[in-house]
């Protein structure tokens, strides 16, 4: 099968949304699919066109940018020929008009099935442009919305609670998010603690984008409980944390925290992946105290368990659904620093009691489920292009 991915950002940019497609695409390529992902050029040091992975990456010309937004008039001339080289095309959402609209309604055109992914909602900070740029991408959403054959939501839970996936509930089919993450080493994963481990103490592991909306300052403001009781428990930051698009202002706002905190925060950057698992193993527990539905799920935390290490999640849509799927962990409230820290006191107290079996979590949770999910999903489309859609039971309109 020739299938077309598109979405703003894609590698090296690094996002949970970069990961999802990137897992995809490179199992599709993997499975003798010819895969295309038609991307914006949001670096100029970035070639036009290659190949990553055994996946052909298409890049458009960035003309502006609107906050994490980008603007791309090329979007028609570079897509269209590559929308009839393929016999379906999947979109992600949040995106551009480009993407969102203009490729939905090629592919229409052209006679190619469509999907469109819907990884979670936009919230930006107040203020009047932020207002406006929120209202055209949820104008964007409910118009793609309306041209697609078939929205991916990652939970049921979450389409039932987000407003977009609520109004196209009869088309959304739901495909749990792609996981995948190496079995950790044991003599790295000793160096690993040895190197970072404080005096004794503890290591929490905190694995994100510094963005605003994954509750960095409520992390930070537990930090003072958990020493309470584990005075020399240290926070390890792992990803992008500076000069992240869009989040520069909250980096600016954060320095003060961040310099109280002392050594109890470290940051250790953009790891691989044979890294991550070495990360996540050696960490006592991990958190993931988002605050919106900016966060859908979290593949983090799924990452984190397969690695044998509990996690403290916030109580949202979706991101709720993987510890209560493996009870490996604790749930607490979004922008609560108090019940935060309780609740990483409480998992590291009774760790014994949040651990699972491996491959209990690869039972809900691998790339190669999601990716087959996906194949029969398209195949359903081209068989029934002609029919507009499906119902919430798969069944032809």
């Amino acid at each position: 099968m020739r299938i077309l991915l598109a979405l703003t950002y894609y590698r090296p940019h690094v996002s949970g949304l970069t990961i999802y497609v990137q897992r995809i695409a490179e199992e599709l390529a993997a499975g003798n699919h010819q895969v295309t992902v038609v991307t914006s050029r949001y670096s100029k040091s970035l070639p036009r066109s290659e190949v990553m992975n055994g996946v052909r990456v298409v890049r458009v010309p960035v003309a502006a940018r609107i906050s994490k937004g980008i603007v791309a008039p090329a979007t028609v001339k570079v897509a269209a020929p590559l929308v009839r080289e393929h016999d379906v095309v999947a979109v992600n959402l949040p995106s551009t008009p480009g993407e969102a609209i203009i490729l939905p309604l090629l592919a229409r055109w052209q006679g190619r099935p469509v999907t469109a992914t819907y990884h979670c909602d936009i919230k930006l900070p107040p203020g009047a442009i932020n207002r406006l740029v929120d209202a055209s991408v949820r104008t964007i959403n409910f118009v793609c919305g309306g041209l697609v054959d078939g929205i991916v939501a990652y939970t049921t839970d979450y389409a039932d609670h987000t407003p977009f996936l609520q109004r196209y509930r009869a088309k959304c089919h739901v495909i749990p998010p792609p996981v995948a993450m190496p079995s950790p080493d044991a003599a790295r994963v000793s160096d690993f603690r040895k190197r970072h481990i404080a005096d004794g103490g503890l290591l929490i592991g905190f694995a994100a984008r510094f963005a605003a909306e994954k509750g960095v300052e409520f992390m930070l403001r537990a930090l003072p409980g958990i020493h309470r009781e584990y005075p020399h428990a240290r926070v390890l930051f792992a990803g992008e944390y500076q000069n992240v698009v869009g989040e520069q202002g909250h980096w600016r706002r954060m320095q003060p925290a961040l310099e109280a905190a002392g050594s109890h925060w470290r940051f250790l950057g953009v790891l691989e992946p044979a890294e991550m698992a070495t990360f996540f193993a050696a960490c006592d527990v991990t958190v993931l105290p988002s605050i919106n539905s900016t966060e859908s799920f979290g593949l983090v935390q799924v990452e984190s368990m397969l690695c044998g290490t509990p996690v403290v999640a916030a109580d949202l849509p979706g991101v709720r659904v993987p510890v209560r799927t493996t009870g490996m962990g604790r749930i607490v409230p979004p922008a609560d620093s108090t019940a935060l820290a309780e609740a990483v006191c409480e998992v590291i107290r009774n760790r014994s009691l949040y651990l699972r079996p491996r491959g209990m979590v690869e039972a809900h949770y691998s790339t190669s489920a999601t990716v087959e999910s996906y194949l029969d999903l398209f195949q359903r489309l081209l068989k029934h292009r002609a029919g507009g859609g499906f119902n919430d039971r798969g069944d032809k309109r």
